[in-house]
This record gives structure tokens, C-alpha cells and sequence, in this order.
């Protein structure tokens, strides 16, 4: 490939505008144009209409809020004209001026698929890649046949996945007769720089409470989905690590969470206040200590090497990371900046080391973003396959 040739990134957050999403899809889009590549990001309506918003904490209620959100996010990092979205209901296209939809999408040399939410046709001899997220229920399901999962999958020329792990005999994820390759999120360091936490800062994270609608069966065993029972598991973290921990977590979805947690020294936030505006969680992440946060169920378990774009933030702004283990010591390195920990009492452990040179641990995760995260080195690895 030459290095202006257009690719297309096909994902999710017009209808779903979160700092998570926001973050990473311009992680994509800043870091392949920085190799030289002509990026877009791109959605839209034809295949999947559903949205949210979160103004209104409502679903299907229109787009105007993440139109202006998404608009505003490209504009602030100067690609105002690297993105674009299709309402394919009432055929109006917003976002890239001057760029015609068909002829974006037919001179596009490759299409990479971050959410399939948006199902892009293949165009002529297009290379088209799946990057699987959110390992684990994409491959079991596929292994079990899934028409649907397979029609999707066998749409793409590639498959990588988050899931490190999956197809080494450490991670019991099936490969369902495809070769996953490993990648990752990439990071735009310069979007990171690091900065100084309030002496009394917390650990803290984002995330969903208790999504159920994804558990899947592997040889007669369930795995869930959600996280709250990985959570209820370092229930007594503050009280034995006398930490602050202000995790952004919708516990209020379950009746009694947020004062169970209280209760137990935790201090949950809004996790849509915090991520309904790109900047604001990227500061709450630099206000931070660092991150304590748990993983699914399933890549705990079946130990895929999973490890999140937001824990790759976390690290990029020098914030130490522990994370539940799900294996990604094995591409990752651990014991300083980065914890994998399986019990509350690795948990303590890891914070007492932090807390013993917060200074060099924060320069150790910085360290792992540029060595690991680093969106040149991430997205050149990855387009050197195709």
C-alpha cells in the first residue's frame, strides 16, 4: 500500500457518543494519518439505526447531540474533514465538506471494521479487516455456528483481536478455524502527555455495572458477560488497601450497589457525567492516581490476554494500572506501572507498591504506553499484514 491511500474506518459513536468510543476512534484516525495514510472515520444508519444519548440518558431519540459531539471532537484535534456520517433513513450525510460519500467509499484501498454496527459492502478489491474488540463471545459463538457471527466474519480478508491470547494453548477461547492476529489499541501519545495528581487523587475507572446480554456457554459452562461479580470479588479492597477508589460505574442500574459499595468505602460516579464530553474523561483519567478495575468474567477465565483501550489511556497519561489478570502478562510487562492481580490481596500488594515510589511507577506505565501503545508502532504492525 502507499501511504495516501484511503482507509476507511467503519465503527460506532455518532449514535453512541462516549468518551471511550470517542477516544478510541481517534486513536485510529490521528495515529494511521500520522503514518501518512488518508483515514476516515465513517458511520452510519443503512445496516443498524439504533442510537443513544446520553443528554437524555435515552435510546433512539436521534443523532443532532452525537452529530455535534463527534463534530466537535474531530474539530478540536484539526480532522474536522476526517469523518463522516450517513443518516441513510433521511439520506443527509454529515461531517468531511467536500467529500462525496460513494466516492470515499469506492476508492477506499481498505475498510476496517471497528463495530459492526456499520456493515460496509466490500467495493471492488477492497482488503477488509475485523478488529475484535471485546474478545471471547465473538469466537465462541462463531465455534458454535452462529449464522449470523459467521456471515460477518467471513465478510473480512483479516481478523485481529484484543485477545492476545487466543490461539496459544494458554486461552481455552476457540479460534473457530480463523487466524486471529494479535493487536491492540493504538495510542496518540501527544493526546496524553502526563501530569501531576492531586496529592489525595483516587484510583478510579469507567465502565459498565452489570451488561448481562452477551454470557455465552464453552463445553457446557457459562461465562458472563457483566462485571459486577467480578467486582463483588475485591468488595473490601479500601477497607485492606486504604486506598480512595471513585470508580465511574452505573451501580444505581441495581437495586442496593451503590450503597453496598459505600458502605465498603468505595466512592462510584456517574459514569455518563464523566464520559458524555471527550475532554472531561480524559481529564478525569489524568486527575486520577490510576486505574483498579476488574475484567469479564470470560477473559478472566479463560485467560484470552485481553486488555483494555482505556487501561492503555490510563497508562499513556502516567497512571499506574491495576487490573484484574486475564493473561496479558504474556504480552505485556508487568510489576511495574501495570499489575495483573487476581485476589484483593495482590491487589494490596500491588498499591503498597505503588505507593513506595508513586514517581517511578508513574514513569514505569508511561514507559509501557510508549513501548507497547505507541499508535505508530500499534497501527504500522497492523498494516504490515495486510
Amino acid at each position: 500500500m502507499s501511504q495516501r491511500d484511503i482507509i476507511v474506518l467503519a465503527g460506532y459513536l455518532v449514535r453512541c457518543p462516549l468518551g471511550g468510543y470517542a477516544w478510541q476512534v481517534l486513536h485510529y484516525v490521528a495515529g494511521l494519518r500520522a503514518l501518512g495514510f488518508d483515514a476516515y472515520f465513517y458511520e452510519d444508519t443503512a445496516f443498524y439505526c439504533g442510537s443513544y444519548d446520553p443528554v437524555s440518558d435515552s435510546d433512539n431519540v436521534g443523532t443532532a447531540n452525537g452529530i455535534a459531539f463527534t463534530s466537535d471532537l474531530f474539530r478540536r484535534f484539526g480532522l474536522e474533514d476526517a469523518w463522516m456520517f450517513w443518516d441513510a433513513q433521511a439520506d443527509l450525510v454529515y461531517g468531511a465538506q467536500n467529500v462525496d460519500r460513494q466516492d470515499l467509499l469506492n476508492r477506499a484501498r481498505v475498510v476496517i471494521t471497528l463495530a459492526p454496527v456499520t456493515r460496509l459492502p466490500r467495493r471492488g478489491k477492497q482488503s477488509k479487516v475485523f478488529i475484535d474488540l471485546d474478545p471471547g463471545f465473538t469466537q465462541i459463538r462463531a465455534d458454535r455456528g452462529d449464522a449470523a457471527i459467521l456471515e460477518l466474519l467471513n465478510e473480512h480478508d483479516v481478523h485481529f483481536t484484543f485477545g492476545e491470547n487466543i490461539g496459544h494453548p494458554q486461552c481455552s477461547v476457540p479460534s473457530a478455524g480463523l487466524r486471529w492476529l494479535p493487536t491492540r489499541q493504538p495510542v496518540v501519545l501527544d493526546f496524553w502527555e502526563p501530569g501531576a495528581s492531586a496529592a489525595d487523587a483516587a484510583f478510579t475507572t469507567v465502565g459498565k455495572w452489570n451488561e448481562k446480554r452477551r454470557d455465552v456457554e464453552l463445553d457446557g459452562e457459562m461465562f458472563a458477560w457483566c462485571k459486577r461479580t467480578e467486582w463483588m470479588k475485591f468488595l473490601s479492597l479500601p477497607a485492606r488497601s486504604g486506598q480512595r477508589f471513585q470508580p465511574g460505574l452505573d451501580t444505581h442500574n441495581v437495586a442496593g450497589d451503590t450503597e453496598l459499595l459505600r458502605a465498603n468505602g468505595w466512592d462510584p460516579v456517574d459514569p455518563i457525567e464523566v464520559s458524555r464530553d471527550a475532554l472531561r474523561y480524559r481529564d478525569f483519567i489524568r486527575a486520577s492516581k490510576g486505574e483498579f478495575t476488574v475484567a469479564k468474567d470470560l477473559n478472566v477465565r479463560l485467560r484470552s490476554g485481553w486488555f483494555s483501550d482505556r487501561g492503555a489511556c490510563y497508562l499513556a497519561a502516567g497512571r499506574p494500572v491495576v487490573t484484574q489478570d486475564t493473561g496479558f502478562d504474556t504480552v505485556l510487562p508487568t510489576g511495574r506501572g501495570l499489575f495483573g492481580v487476581r485476589t484483593v490481596a495482590e491487589a494490596v500488594d500491588a498499591f503498597a507498591q505503588i505507593d513506595a515510589d508513586y514517581e517511578a511507577q508513574r514513569l514505569a506505565a508511561r514507559a509501557i504506553a510508549e513501548q507497547c501503545f505507541d499508535a505508530r508502532r500499534v497501527l504500522r504492525d497492523l498494516m504490515s499484514h495486510l
